[in-house]
């Protein structure tokens, strides 16, 4: 019971740990990064599908992003797409391949973007507290129900408020060079 309480403790503070860090990676750093595209997806002869899987996406410099599709007749798809999808960067498309060009953030938008981090931050951190209350929760009916000792009841308190806060300050890492990529100029 122990082991499991920990294991499951673990395996969600991991997932929300790394939910987290999906959705600050969409947050643009007015610096070229192909994962803003993932979940933008187009009509492939009817099906929807990323745009990663249909194209070759680089980055010639540290503003622009080419991408390149295998097949040229999906080029209009594929910049629909992105026009549709809210990323509000203008793609442009000369036949052969689409480049979204990354403007320059200003001051205040920079500020804005780590507020918004450290919201997601917060968030997060809620959200792993949340799992800490159910972990321990489930350890104390676990003692009631004599599943658990008094005294492994003591020591699995003490693992999970570790793992919590491995997963907070792992969130608080993140946030720390997230804002540093943001305020870079």
């Amino acid at each position: 019971m122990y082991d499991k309480i920990i294991k499951d403790t673990e395996a969600s503070m991991k997932k929300a740990c790394e939910s987290f860090e999906i959705r600050i990676s969409k947050i643009r750093a007015g610096r070229a990064n192909d994962s803003i595209l993932d979940g933008i997806t187009f009509s492939y002869y009817g099906t929807q599908t990323p745009i990663n899987q249909a194209a070759t996406i680089s980055t010639p410099e540290p503003r622009l992003l080419v991408i390149k599709p295998w097949d040229k007749s999906n080029i209009k798809e594929i910049e629909k797409a992105i026009n549709k999808s809210d990323l509000g960067i203008n793609p442009q498309n000369d036949g052969e391949v689409i480049r979204l060009p990354f403007p320059a953030l200003t001051e205040e938008r920079r500020k804005e973007l780590t507020k918004q981090v450290s919201e997601y931050s917060e968030d997060s951190k809620i959200q792993i507290r949340n799992i800490r209350r159910d972990s321990m929760d489930i350890a104390k009916k676990a003692e009631k129900s004599a599943d658990l000792t008094e005294d492994d009841l003591f020591s699995i308190e003490e693992d999970i408020q570790k793992i919590t806060k491995k997963y907070i300050d792992k969130v608080e890492k993140t946030v720390e060079s997230k804002n540093k990529e943001l305020l870079e100029v």
